[in-house]
């Protein structure tokens, strides 16, 4: 299976390039962005468990986009290493994994939830393995579909619950059924 070239931008990089990542001062690099994400994850699951909706839905939004930031910071600044590509997709995976648990298994259903959560620890566990035999796979189109669809509904999910709009929760369950596809085909994409 050909492997993607990391360096290759995405189609959101073009837009990214001439609107966000001229605002990130050059000081900041992309792993830093990741790291501060690693950070502020429990923040967000802090916010949400307490039910302040108010900052925790922009947060955990927030936080979620930094994956956008970082990624189109390395490729469109040619600042790629193998640190950010193992543990920038870790990143996500915890940030979406945990919010999962908090939020969608107590609101949604607890086998749907654990779907989710268990096909982001099998594409982290292959990617581990993968790390061992000495390669590093960058996300592909697959990946970042389900992270969009994964953010998009966790974000619909939390809107129903902060704005009491009820019709958002059939759409967050869609949403997120779609991002189930999306993450099988991205566990065999990448090669497990």
């Amino acid at each position: 299976m050909n492997q993607r070239d990391p360096a290759k931008l995405f189609p959101h990089d073009h837009f990214m390039r001439y609107t966000i990542v001229p605002l990130v001062p050059r000081f900041i690099t992309p792993n830093m962005v990741t790291v501060f994400r690693f950070i502020c994850i429990p923040f967000v699951l802090y916010f949400l468990a307490i039910e302040n909706y108010s900052f925790g839905v922009p947060f955990f939004i927030f936080v979620a986009f930094t994956d956008a930031i970082d990624g189109s910071l390395a490729r469109v600044r040619k600042q790629i290493t193998e640190w950010g590509t193992f543990y920038d997709p870790v990143a996500d995976k915890i940030l979406i994994s945990s919010v999962v648990l908090l939020v969608v298994v107590t609101h949604v259903n607890l086998v749907f939830g654990l779907i989710i959560v268990f096909l982001e620890v099998l594409i982290i566990i292959g990617g581990y393995f993968r790390k061992l035999d000495g390669k590093i796979t960058s996300a592909n189109i697959f990946g970042k579909m389900k992270m969009f669809l994964q953010v998009l509904g966790v974000g619909f999910l939390l809107i129903a619950l902060w704005a009491g709009y009820d019709l958002f929760i059939p759409v967050s369950i869609g949403t997120l059924s779609l991002a189930i596809v999306f993450a099988v085909i991205s566990l065999f994409t990448y090669g497990l």
